[in-house]
């Protein structure tokens, strides 16, 4: 009998440590939207304790030509309009926390607004991203898969 509760134990913590998920180091790298529009790509990195998005790619991001960014002309900072949208780190202050990764902000050029983030891994190449004004129920859900 005590032989199958220490098994018993073990299968819980075992199955509890799987429940965890990944590292939280899995989110660096380059993700793509799969069903955002615009389409979107960007590249996660980690500075000291927080995640940093910076913007590869958004299929809005160019002028007519079809080959010069936009620039940020709607950057609330007027020091800020005249940078190119390409490789902003638009996506700060994500902190893993419990399997999630909260308490980020996500500037979105386009309109010059930010909204807070939320973001969860579903498997090491899955993520589904959660931008939103307030709380999180008013916000939009998007999936990203990972292509490095």
């Amino acid at each position: 009998m005590r032989k199958c509760v220490i098994a018993a134990l073990a299968l819980l913590i075992s199955a509890a440590s799987l429940a965890q998920g990944l590292p939280a180091d899995k989110i660096i790298g380059t993700w793509e939207s799969v069903d955002a529009s615009p389409r979107l790509r960007f590249e996660f990195y980690k500075q000291g304790s927080k995640y940093l998005g910076r913007l590869l790619y958004a299929s809005n991001m160019y002028e007519a030509d079809g080959k010069t960014p936009k620039r940020d002309h709607k950057n609330p900072d007027p020091k800020l309009r005249s940078r190119s949208r390409y490789g902003i780190t638009n996506i700060t202050g994500l902190e893993y926390e419990e399997g999630e990764y909260t308490g980020g902000t996500l500037y979105n050029p386009e309109e010059g607004r930010t909204y807070s983030v939320k973001a969860k891994l579903k498997n090491a190449d899955e993520l589904d991203f959660r931008g939103y004004v307030g709380i999180s129920l008013l916000g939009k859900t998007m999936k990203f898969r990972r292509i490095q």
